[in-house]
């Protein structure tokens, strides 16, 4: 009789190809990195200044300066969470290096997009006060109430105190001067938004300012028009300071997620000669 042995093997059990629990460490990493860098820029002077007439730096320097500030948070943010999740990633064995190197990069990636999602959710409101918003000005003054943009600090509240500006030589006329505020920011307010004032709200504005601030019809339209003119100025620079803000924040996103998986790959690449090492002294 012959007896042929039959050899059993099971298969080893594999690490999975994702470690969640590295890209989470790098993610958080990275996030709670940015919003210190953020800080940082604030005490540096890279916030976001409000691109408004006489209020600060001129809109092209800070759109250059904060620009490349973002681009240096999100490298050295991103390269510190890429090389967290590739390094701290469970290794894998008889995987071939090609493999490994593509799943370091991965994880990476990961982690950056982990990152740049965690702190749209939840650093939002955090990072836009420490850097001021990527759109000051009058924007926000087309979704705000009337009653919020008069007399209580709003966009409009400068337009408004140069068009009652009182003439030194007239009678100025204060009875209702709080109604009146709120009248003129809301016609200002609802104008801008739809690009222009319309013809009989300039007229009617322009005779409340000459009875307010004893100025003849013809210089009170004068004011109007210039006020109006100044306002849809600052607004249009606002606006294209956001646009090119936004290019800046674009190009730093994607510098970011390079800058992680690059760094995850030597993150990985430390990680085995560590592990390669250690076996040889075993």
């Amino acid at each position: 009789m012959v007896f042929e042995s039959v050899e059993i093997s099971t298969p080893v059990a594999e690490s999975p190809a994702i470690s969640w629990a590295a890209i989470a460490a790098g993610a958080v990493a990275a996030a709670a990195l940015t919003l210190v860098l953020l800080a940082f820029g604030v005490g540096m002077g890279f916030s976001v200044v409000p691109p408004w007439g006489n209020s600060g730096v001129a809109s092209t320097t800070f759109e250059i300066g904060t620009g490349l500030y973002l681009i240096v948070v999100a490298m050295l943010a991103s390269t510190i969470g890429g090389y967290i999740a590739g390094r701290l990633r469970t290794r894998w064995v008889s995987v071939h290096i090609h493999e490994v190197f593509f799943r370091d990069t991965a994880h990476g990636f990961l982690a950056w997009a982990f990152a740049t999602v965690l702190s749209a959710a939840f650093l939002t409101a955090a990072a836009s006060n420490i850097v001021g918003g990527a759109s000051p000005g009058l924007a926000p003054a087309a979704s705000m109430s009337t009653s919020q943009s008069a007399g209580s600090g709003g966009p409009v509240d400068y337009y408004v105190d140069a068009l009652l500006r009182s003439n030194p030589a007239g009678k100025l006329d204060t009875t209702s001067l709080g109604a009146t505020r709120r009248e003129i920011a809301g016609i200002l307010t609802t104008g801008l938004r739809d690009g222009d004032i319309a013809a009989p709200d300039r007229t009617y504005v322009a005779q409340v300012v000459a009875a307010h601030t004893g100025l003849s019809q013809a210089d009170a339209d004068t004011r109007v028009s210039n006020v109006i003119n100044q306002a849809k100025t600052d607004l249009d620079n606002a606006r294209k300071a956001a646009a090119k803000l936004s290019l800046w924040l674009t190009a730093s996103l994607l510098i970011g997620a390079f800058a992680a998986s690059l760094a995850a790959t030597d993150g990985g690449y430390v990680r085995e000669r560590n592990a390669s090492l250690t076996e040889q002294q075993l």
